[in-house]
């Protein structure tokens, strides 16, 4: 008979527990991830996974975490899955680093005992952060007037408007002293990688990014939208600079000729370059740009109807009606559901709304070189 073979182990891959050989630490930082309702799963995952794994590869505690809700019961993601939590809002130590993490509808999440939470654990010395829309919270408590911060290209628009005092920027995270902000996604993963090297070495942050599969770490000094010609799909330069110049005017439309001289070609020769590569004439793809924030403006502030428009660029708020119904198949107020007008009750501002844009009555003609479209597009 023959003898029985022993079992063969199958092959496993190398451990990465303690590959990174660091001193002993002396103390481990702690992080609390303050969840809203309707979180972004995403950004918080891109937050908390880093912090493991430089735990796992370098064989310490070098990191240590505890997550939050307002009630201290279970927070919900924007997709759904609900999450237990470590603690509602007490006290913190003063060298943990809150990050608030944000997600859909992050004005109706950020209550008032969440805005006294922060400034009170922000006056003892934590250190204050936002994944994602978690900046807006951050900023509503007034903890990031006269800091850099950034947040998700979406919200910017709408950010730059409620609070001013902020120095908004694109950048994919920002570190001003002890705030720290992300603008959502993956941009978390690249602000935890900075800590982790800026508190124990490159090296440790590179096992980390590798360990993730994650080739190309960015700084903050890359921007979070990916370029204009990888956007549209279509690598032509002067379109290129066309369409950036169209996006930094928003408020004050600059005329399709002045956009063509600036380009160094002729209106017609700029009419065909727009027809050719986004099927589109100029002034209908500036239109849509604009009520694109305008949209942006309607759903995530309290400005008004008449403010928005005038921030976007439109001297008649019936005209900016009357182009974000073609757009959008809708009026402005009944995008945002203004005023909380019962079913069948009348509401007076849309009413208005509607009888300006079909009368015209008492505004100026929208700017010249703007109007609507031959074929009624916006």
């Amino acid at each position: 008979m023959r003898s029985a073979q022993p079992a063969r182990k199958s092959p496993r891959p190398a451990p990465s527990l303690g590959s990174v050989r660091l001193p002993a630490t002396e103390r481990t930082r702690r992080f609390v991830f303050l969840l809203l309702e309707r979180f972004t799963m995403m950004a918080f995952t891109s937050a908390i996974e880093p912090l493991r794994l430089a735990n796992q590869v370098s064989g310490q505690k070098l990191y240590d975490w505890k997550l939050a809700s307002e009630t201290g019961g279970p927070a919900m993601a924007s997709n759904g899955v609900t999450l237990q939590v470590d603690m509602g809002l007490d006290e913190v130590a003063r060298d943990d680093t809150v990050l608030v993490c944000g997600g859909i509808d992050v004005t109706e999440a950020t209550t008032k005992p969440i805005l006294n939470w922060l400034r009170r654990e922000a006056r003892r010395g934590a250190g204050i952060g936002g994944l994602c829309t978690g900046a807006w919270a951050v900023a509503k408590a007034g903890l990031l007037d006269g800091k850099r911060a950034t947040i998700h290209w979406e919200n910017q628009d709408s950010f730059t408007e409620e609070f001013d005092e902020v120095l908004l920027t694109k950048s994919v995270f920002v570190i001003d002293g002890n705030r720290l902000t992300t603008a959502g996604g993956t941009a978390a993963l690249d602000l935890m990688l900075r800590l982790v090297a800026r508190d124990h070495g490159e090296a440790l942050a590179n096992t980390v990014a590798d360990q993730l599969i994650y080739n190309s770490i960015r700084t903050d000094q890359d921007t979070q939208r990916l370029s204009i010609p990888t956007r549209i799909g279509v690598r032509h330069p002067k379109l290129a600079q066309v369409i950036s110049r169209m996006e930094a005017n928003i408020e004050e439309p600059i005329s399709p000729s002045k956009l063509a001289e600036d380009a160094g070609m002729s209106t017609r020769q700029l009419e065909r370059l727009f027809r050719r590569y986004l099927n589109r004439s100029p002034k209908r793809y500036y239109m849509e740009i604009r009520l694109q924030k305008a949209r942006n403006l309607l759903m995530q502030t309290e400005m008004s109807v008449i403010n928005v428009a005038l921030a976007c660029g439109f001297s008649s708020p019936s005209h900016f009606s009357k182009c974000y119904r073609a757009h959008y198949h809708t009026t402005p107020y009944r995008e945002r559901g203004t005023s909380g007008s019962r079913e069948g009750e009348i509401d007076p501002q849309a009413l208005i709304e509607e009888m300006a844009e079909d009368f015209e009555i008492g505004f100026p003609a929208e700017m010249p070189g703007f109007e609507d479209e031959p074929d009624g597009a916006a």
